[in-house]
């Protein structure tokens, strides 16, 4: 019946609500992982520096310590700032998962990445923004677009630290479902999982296509 489906439509549910939030936290998370992870990136890949083993070691510590250790101490520094219970303090515990991921992917690309096109651009009178809108963006896109997608599938699906953080007043798609995994009503939580996995197949299927689209120009101006 249709009776799961009014659950999930029906306001007292949430799931618009957790919709929109998580929608909201992804896209957030993802550019501020973007204006902090790509200088990162950039720096690791293309410059030598003393220390910067321990720094590449150091991105894997959040994705290799157990998310809940993790969240909890910085539950206590975050009491201690007055960020729990607030969308920036949920967004700011998503970007310790999510930078990693970011800089570890355009690390690579960017070890594959010579600069002389941006060094031309420099010496024709381009400043530091149009050399990036221009030479370094449409030449990273791909692996930008591929760390993008992860970065919001990683906030997308984070649970422990939004509750944590979150207080219970920050509600996400996976606030909502979980209560429902674990109890009884599987219809209600079945209905509630295909809203939750519907936006990321929307997402990976754009991302395929965009890089299928890519590839194919960058074909096109390697025949020419």
């Amino acid at each position: 019946s249709l009776r799961a489906w009014q659950t999930v439509f029906d306001p007292s549910s949430r799931v618009g609500e957790a919709l929109l939030n998580s929608i909201l936290l992804g896209v957030l998370v993802s550019l501020l992982s973007i204006v902090v992870g790509l200088p990162a990136a950039r720096a690791l890949a293309l410059h030598s520096f003393r220390g910067k083993a321990i720094v590449e070691w150091l991105l894997l510590i959040p994705i290799i310590a157990p998310s809940i250790v993790v969240t909890m101490g910085i539950h206590i520094a975050f009491i201690h700032y007055r960020l729990t219970d607030s969308y920036l303090g949920v967004m700011l515990v998503h970007l310790i998962p999510c930078i990693p991921y970011m800089v570890l992917v355009m690390t690579g690309v960017f070890a594959n990445y010579g600069t002389d096109l941006e060094d031309t651009a420099r010496t024709l009178g381009a400043g530091a923004l149009r050399t990036f809108v221009h030479v370094t963006l449409p030449a990273i896109f791909p692996g930008l677009l591929v760390a993008t997608m992860f970065t919001f599938l990683i906030s997308w699906s984070q649970y422990v630290t939004t509750l944590l953080i979150g207080g219970g007043r920050i509600v996400t798609l996976p606030i909502v479902l979980f209560p429902f995994i674990s109890g009884a009503n599987n219809a209600v939580a079945a209905a509630i999982s295909l809203v939750f996995v519907a936006p990321a197949i929307v997402l990976l299927v754009f991302t395929t296509r965009s890089l299928a689209s890519e590839t194919s120009v960058m074909g096109g101006f390697g025949k020419l």
